[in-house]
């Protein structure tokens, strides 16, 4: 049950979020979001017209709230560009129950409208620029950095897949522990190694 005393919308676009996170967007009905938010049906209707207008709403309060929590991360200027790409790849996560933003990408609802799959290209997007801009901090050229921040991203949401596939959240930090082991030597050295 959602919290009684935030706004109606808010209610339902955060039970919505945590329903699609657990079972999809194609597999959540309204009357699910209805009975996890306390929200009467006529609260819905007015918020949400449509289940259409509930998805969008609510993918993108998860992908805008997903990319905000990296950005500390990534952005603290007063750490070095290494400790806050670690920081980026090593942040606790829910390794089980998989990435929010990244779950949403099988979801064949949300990837056949354009609509619905705006915010979650946006997030990606943003995530990997940002990852980028670190990673040319540390002295990288620009190609070689942009191929570094995709790998780093999809690190992690390989690491994900793999903790649920084999039901093992150790998977993930494995995964991640790899990733920067192979990044350190060209950090201690100062150098960036090409191809």
């Amino acid at each position: 049950m959602s919290d009684p005393d935030l706004p109606r919308r808010e209610r339902l676009v955060r039970a919505a979020r945590d329903l699609y996170w657990a079972q999809g967007v194609e597999g959540t009905s309204p009357r699910q979001v209805l009975e996890v938010s306390g929200v009467g049906q006529g609260s819905l209707y007015h918020h949400f017209p449509t289940k259409h207008d509930l998805s969008l709403a609510a993918i993108s309060a998860t992908t805008q709230e997903a990319l905000a929590s990296v950005e500390g991360d990534l952005t603290d200027t007063d750490r070095p560009p290494v400790e806050r790409l670690v920081a980026y790849l090593e942040r606790p996560r829910p390794a089980l129950a998989g990435c929010k933003v990244g779950r949403l990408t099988s979801d064949r609802s949300v990837m056949a409208d354009e609509e619905l799959r705006s915010p979650v290209h946006a997030y990606f997007a943003g995530l990997v620029a940002r990852v980028q801009e670190v990673f040319e901090e540390t002295g990288l050229p620009d190609d070689v950095a942009h191929d570094r921040a995709y790998a780093a991203v999809a690190i992690v949401q390989g690491g994900y897949v793999l903790a649920r596939a084999l039901d093992d959240p150790a998977a993930l930090t494995a995964a991640v522990e790899g990733f920067v082991t192979m990044l350190e030597p060209a950090f201690e050295t100062g150098t960036a190694v090409t191809r």
